[in-house]
């Protein structure tokens, strides 16, 4: 049952996240004057909706997301004759950019905000663990164990080995094993240094490190620094997603491995079995990582995407400036029924992977370690 909770909790995640993606655009076509005519949450049949001005709010049946509609986003739309001064595609290039922007930003200030509360209270992930020189046991094999013997305790932090400083606990282990005989220990206890005599024998003295924390505290300097890193981990696996598609193609019939991309089916599943372990931590991750990736992959200058419009918001910025040049006029809005056939292959190949990845995930689902 948890599990089952947890998977509609994480669809539940995913539908106010890409909600929030086109409240983005919303608000930001709001503030510059644009129309806005609807406003819904899901897709699929309407269950309910009201209007508040000149827009028109409401819940769809299916929690697949939702949509923003813009006056006059492209050429082709059909425009009332009030809307016809309003048109999005009339407005400076600048506006219509913003807009457009405004939809993965939200992806990224929406992770930015969970990834906050995080480093204020349970903490950060710690991405790159350091062990420090601080010892958590003292044992050995044979009966005789140098550390113990020369005094050395749980929780002292070993400053240098025979005179040369080790800041982290690799360091120890790289003198230790150079060394051989009664060596001079620095270290600190508390609020004392001590030196102890340790005599090492085959490049060991029987200490055992403290592990390096799973999760680090932290404020806003933090959290941007983990916010970018896993913006360019997204960026890199989008990078590396079309090479990755044989690998999804051979789950389906084999085995399945652990980076091989996964659909919004294959994540809900790993949300489930988060909340069924009781890793809320985890799934809270799997959501922000889930908000940075959409960002980067709706920045792709591909139709229907965002940065397709973008793309072609600035081709026209371009393309103008160019006729301005040879002392023509603007050319007006890039006509999109141009544009339809490569928009068509495009959805046509995004609908197959999305497919096999589903089937991936459904047969062959990658589980949490």
């Amino acid at each position: 049952m948890a599990y089952i909770s947890g998977t509609l909790l994480f669809l539940i995640g995913i539908c106010l996240s890409l909600a929030w993606h086109e409240a983005g655009h919303m608000l930001a076509a709001r503030a510059f004057g644009m129309k806005v005519r609807r406003f819904f949450v899901g897709r699929g049949p309407t269950v309910f909706s009201f209007r508040r001005g000149e827009t028109e709010y409401g819940l769809k049946a299916l929690p697949i997301g939702g949509f923003c509609d813009i006056a006059g986003l492209t050429s082709l739309d059909e425009l009332t004759p009030d809307e016809q001064p309003r048109a999005m595609w009339r407005y400076p290039t600048w506006k219509r950019t913003t807009v457009m922007l405004a939809g993965p930003v939200m992806h990224v200030i929406l992770a930015g905000a969970i990834l906050y509360a995080m480093a204020l209270t349970v903490g950060l992930p710690n991405l790159r663990p350091v062990t420090e020189p601080v010892v958590a046991s003292t044992s050995c094999v044979g009966a005789v164990c140098p550390a113990a013997e020369a005094g050395l305790r749980e929780g002292d932090r070993i400053e240098s080995v025979g005179g040369t400083p080790t800041p982290r606990w690799a360091d120890v282990l790289t003198t230790v094993r150079a060394a051989d005989g009664p060596t001079a220990l620095v270290v600190r206890r508390g609020g004392e240094t001590l030196t102890l005599t340790v005599d090492i024998a085959q490049g060991r003295m029987g200490a055992s490190p403290q592990p390096p924390p799973a999760y680090v505290e932290g404020g806003l300097p933090e959290t941007v620094a983990f916010t970018g890193d896993l913006l360019k981990s997204s960026i890199s696996q989008l990078a590396a997603f079309p090479e990755r598609i044989p690998a999804v193609i051979k789950a389906i019939g084999g085995e399945r491995e652990a980076d091989t991309p996964i659909s919004m089916v294959g994540a809900s599943r790993l949300g489930g079995e988060a909340v069924e372990r009781g890793l809320w931590a985890t799934f809270v991750l799997l959501l922000v990582s889930l908000n940075l990736f959409l960002a980067v992959f709706n920045l792709l200058p591909l139709l229907p995407l965002d940065g397709g419009h973008i793309a072609v918001v600035w081709f026209e910025r371009v393309r103008d400036f160019v006729r301005r040049l040879r002392g023509r006029p603007a050319g007006g809005p890039v006509d999109f029924t141009r544009l339809f056939p490569a928009t068509m292959v495009l959805i046509v190949i995004g609908g197959a992977v999305m497919a096999l990845t589903i089937t991936a995930d459904i047969v062959n689902p990658i589980r949490l370690q």
